[in-house]
């Protein structure tokens, strides 16, 4: 399982270097859930992990969406752009599977005609009935429609409730179960807590997504290296 960190500065992403994160995810908490970062900082957070990272991936969140697929695709393309790997597009107050299925599509296309080689991340949300979002669980006919690299579960709203609160163990095996069967990776995020660690390796996500976890458990404090240590080996066991 690869540990994903999202830092919101440079400063942050040299904490999650240091602490030999698999994933360095640049997003900006004060826009939300997967909120959008500036390009000049998605670029120099680029720069950092490739002088720094030794081979660390980079993905960049681009925001929690409504419908709008033109903004999306933009937004998808300048993080591309900017130098991410992987682009992660939340479906916040997407409402229906084609609503997901246009906004999606766009956004696929415009990374990929920017570079094949680039991931296109669709994020759901585990508490999606209390932010009325469509659910998770119409990953399998979305996935075989539009030409996605990873399907994500995390938290809309940052309250500290976790994923964990509003999916059960089995709910999110079936997730990651339907989203393997269409080639998809898999990943895992939303107010996670270390004790959590034993369930999210019996669910077996790809990658697990954190922020609050290695910032002492309050995601508006600084990540701290020596946390991202220790997750990475509570993983590794």
């Amino acid at each position: 399982m690869k540990v994903l960190v999202s830092p919101k500065d440079v400063e942050e992403a040299k904490a999650v270097i240091s602490g030999n994160a698999d994933i360095v995810d640049v997003k900006n908490p004060k826009e939300g859930s997967l909120g959008a970062n500036f390009p000049w900082v998605i670029r120099s957070i680029k720069k950092l992990v490739d002088e720094k990272g030794n081979g660390m991936e980079m993905s960049a969140a681009i925001g929690d969406f409504d419908y709008k697929p033109g903004t999306a695709s933009l937004a998808a393309l300048g993080a591309a752009a900017s130098g991410a790997e992987y682009i992660k597009i939340g479906l916040h107050k997407i409402k229906t599977k084609e609503e997901a299925i246009d906004l999606l599509t766009g956004a696929v296309k415009a990374v990929k005609g920017f570079d094949p080689a680039k991931k296109l991340v669709s994020a759901f949300y585990a508490d999606y009935k209390r932010i009325n979002s469509i659910s998770p669980f119409e990953i399998a006919e979305i996935g075989k429609e539009v030409d996605i690299d990873v399907a994500m579960i995390d938290t809309g709203i940052k309250d500290g409730r976790s994923t964990l609160e509003f999916l059960s163990e089995d709910e999110l095996k079936s997730f990651v179960a339907d989203s393997k069967s269409l080639g998809l990776v898999t990943a895992l995020a939303g107010a996670l807590k270390f004790e959590d660690i034993p369930v999210i390796k019996a669910i077996k996500p790809d990658i697990l997504g954190v922020r609050g976890m290695v910032c002492g458990g309050n995601r508006e404090d600084r990540v701290k290296a020596e946390l991202v240590t220790d997750l990475k080996r509570a993983v590794a066991v």
